[in-house]
């Protein structure tokens, strides 16, 4: 229990993290921490899934993450579900659950840094799915960049020279419904608020992944519970102090932190699993890493030239 209230006091404290910076750098400070956050729930994720089924670990993060939520929910009443688009919702949910299962799943038999650089690809699916889904106009460099970023996932991957294990391919594949789930999310953002998405996604995803999670059911041993807590607190939170931050500065400002993650994963790898990644997680990560950077920035240019223009 003395860690549960460590844990809310934490997410409570949070938001007014660094309030004597300015913003971006009170940005870059909650971005930090945001990494480490990610990083610490999954080196969590990887140990809890060697004792307890994938599918049963997913239910309890989002079971557990509610904690963070419900005050947000209660403050703001049952108007916050108002929707036309329940349809929309559900379907963002079930692409989230599908998208959580196979990175938990992935996670449990592929070392953490892999899998973190592995996760770098959400960026370049989402950037390609807009461009066909969304009509999203793309020119040359853009284009460029995502072929660069694909062609780094097979310098991680080295299919030929080395044999491709479920768990990688579970990864780019969870990296893939993310992207769609993206492209929902865009949908709805054109007439949903965001407190209405993120309400939806939070109630919703419970009873989905409890499904699976009872198929494949195990009493977590007496020990792992505060595993289980902590991955469900420190993963809401995380997305929180990271929501935050976005707010504070520009995504470009913001992105470079984000290969943070890959350094604490790879810290953690080693430091509790023996998991030191080779040269080619390195190359390819930092390959994927900078296009997908690339298309941020290039997103965020032609979007202020618009802007300028009109």
């Amino acid at each position: 229990m003395g860690r549960m209230r460590s844990l809310l006091a934490l997410v409570r404290a949070a938001p007014s993290l660094g309030t004597n910076l300015t913003p971006v750098a009170r940005a870059c400070l909650l971005m930090v921490l945001g990494t480490m956050m990610f990083a610490a729930m999954h080196t969590a994720i990887r140990y809890a899934t060697q004792q307890v089924p994938a599918a049963e670990v997913a239910f309890f993060r989002n079971l557990f993450g509610l904690v963070v939520i419900v005050p947000l929910l209660v403050r703001h009443g049952p108007g916050v579900f108002y929707t036309q688009k329940l349809g929309l919702h559900l379907l963002r949910s079930v692409l989230n659950v599908f998208s959580m299962l196979a990175f938990f799943l992935g996670l449990s038999l592929t070392p953490i840094a892999r899998a973190t650089a592995l996760s770098f690809t959400a960026p370049l699916f989402i950037a390609l799915l807009s461009a066909l889904l969304l009509g999203e106009v793309f020119r040359w460099r853009r284009w460029t960049a995502i072929v660069c970023g694909f062609l780094g996932t097979l310098v991680i991957l080295r299919p030929g020279f080395e044999a491709l294990d479920l768990g990688a391919l579970l990864i780019i594949g969870s990296s893939l419904l993310w992207g769609l789930a993206i492209i929902d999310i865009k949908i709805l953002g054109r007439t949903e608020s965001t407190l209405t998405i993120t309400a939806y996604v939070t109630v919703l995803m419970i009873p989905l992944t409890l499904v699976p999670a009872v198929a494949v059911w195990q009493a977590p041993p007496r020990d792992m519970w505060v595993w289980l807590v902590f991955i469900g607190v420190i993963g809401t939170l995380g997305q929180i102090v990271v929501t935050d931050a976005l707010k504070l500065a520009d995504m470009t400002v913001l992105m470079p932190l984000d290969f943070l993650k890959l350094v604490w994963a790879t810290i953690l790898g080693i430091v509790l699993f023996a998991e030191v990644p080779d040269t080619f997680t390195w190359v390819g990560a930092a390959i994927v890493f900078a296009s997908s950077f690339y298309i941020a920035w290039r997103e965020s240019k032609v979007r202020k030239e618009k802007a300028a223009a009109q």
